[in-house]
């Protein structure tokens, strides 16, 4: 359990480094959105969807996760072809997606720099974390992308990062969820091969099955 709200506040001041960045950005670009940026989603989803961290050009200046970066392409596609967004994406926060029975979140929630948290700024965002998975009343399926997010998942969940393996479209029972792990949507992944929109999207649909109707 945690005092911590579900979302951190904008202006969030836990972590001088992630803050002095996101100073840093508000110089160069004042009219960002700068912050730790919330939680996107149907706050009656029955699926979670775990990043890592806003993207400083995506979520840092936006203020919606995923959005304005590459990631976003095939996340949010891939969440119309399985029946967990409607609307049109374009990569702004006033566009018309809306997410169905889904919630996309962070596992940090301001922009690091090199898009690299340090430990200590994983720990300290996690409350967080804590928070918006417990606020999520019908939750059953959490989908991490990335292993970093897998493992600040399960420690969210008070387990060992060693509770649920790794892999892509590994799933294992944590708690009263199933979590299932994929390749980040990252342009690095889905350049290489590493990550293909079929194998992306074949756990979505895992997790429509998992879900059910």
């Amino acid at each position: 359990m945690t005092d911590y709200p579900p979302e951190a506040p904008q202006d969030c001041a836990l972590c001088p480094r992630l803050v002095a960045y996101r100073q840093e950005n508000a110089r160069q670009n004042p009219d960002w959105f700068n912050g730790a940026a919330p939680s996107f989603g149907d706050p009656d989803a029955r699926l979670l969807i775990a990043g890592l961290a806003p993207g400083r050009t995506g979520a840092n200046r936006t203020g919606r996760p995923f959005t304005g970066d590459h990631a976003g392409l095939l996340l949010y596609d891939t969440l119309k072809k399985t029946g967990f967004a409607t609307g049109d994406y374009d990569a702004r926060p006033d566009d018309s997606l809306t997410l169905v029975d889904c919630m996309v979140t962070n596992a940090v929630r301001c922009a690091p720099p090199g898009n690299k948290p340090l430990p200590v700024e994983e720990a300290t965002c996690r409350p967080f974390l804590v928070s918006r998975i417990a606020a999520l009343p019908r939750l059953r399926v959490i989908v991490t992308l990335g292993d970093v997010s897998r493992r600040n998942v399960l420690k969210a969940l008070g387990l060992p990062a060693s509770a649920a393996p790794p892999g892509h479209g590994v799933e294992a029972p944590v708690g009263p969820y199933v979590l299932l792990n994929s390749y980040h949507c990252s342009r690095l992944n889905t350049n290489t091969g590493r990550l293909t929109p079929g194998m992306f999207e074949a756990v979505f649909r895992r997790a429509r099955t998992l879900i059910g109707t």
